[in-house]
């Protein structure tokens, strides 16, 4: 991820999401070295090298290491609220977060079981149904399809709803990233859910041979 292509509150709030800095307390620990130089944050040694009326670099060290040297502006460390946590929700951030705690090594189809959480899967798009419109529990109506997908050691129903219905196609290789797996009628059943990601790749390396029956 570039550094000029992310606003400097993104680029703190991805340093505290790789580091696992509480995001208020790094944003206190900034306004601290403001005020008094120096502070320190978890692992982080904070300095504050210079200061002009509107902006404030700063540095920041981790076991002698530079870590980050970046300015923000005055107005930024005199915020109220919580300028950094508020980001940690975002779409970017949950990318990063779910990025870093991938596994190094993929589920495969067969392993799956109902109930598990945290699914990182690589599979091919055998058949998208046509959808169906059902009413929500909360009154409104959504398109929704239970597609079927495969990788070598199997077969399993990928729920999807709405746009995700139209970011894949039959014959695409997905990548579906914490996922969650549910028995529905008596079957299992992939759920990308609200923090999940499902996204089309191109991957030569993924070969996949006649998959096994689930």
């Amino acid at each position: 991820m570039s550094r000029k292509s992310i606003s400097t509150c993104e680029y703190l709030a991805i340093l505290s999401a790789k580091y696992d800095i509480d995001p208020d307390k790094f944003f206190s620990a900034l306004a601290s070295a403001w005020e008094d130089k120096k502070s320190k944050c978890g692992d982080f040694a904070i300095e504050c090298r210079s200061r002009t009326q509107e902006k404030v670099m700063f540095l920041i060290l981790r076991d002698s290491h530079v870590v980050a040297q970046f300015s923000v502006l005055r107005e930024f460390l005199l915020d109220q609220g919580h300028p950094i946590k508020n980001l940690m929700d975002t779409q970017r951030i949950r990318r990063f977060l779910i990025k870093k705690e991938m596994r190094s090594s993929s589920f495969t189809i067969k392993g799956l079981k109902s109930g598990m959480r945290q699914v990182n899967l690589k599979a091919k798009v055998l058949e998208i149904p046509k959808p169906n419109l059902v009413c929500t529990r909360y009154g409104t109506y959504a398109s929704v399809t239970n597609a079927l997908i495969a990788d070598r050691t199997g077969t399993i129903r990928l729920c999807l709803w709405n746009e995700q219905i139209g970011s894949i196609s039959t014959g695409d290789t997905i990548q579906i990233e914490n996922g969650r797996t549910s028995m529905f009628r008596g079957q299992r059943q992939l759920n990308i859910g609200r923090k999940g990601l499902l996204s089309s790749i191109e991957d030569s390396s993924f070969q996949m041979e006649e998959p096994i029956s689930s």
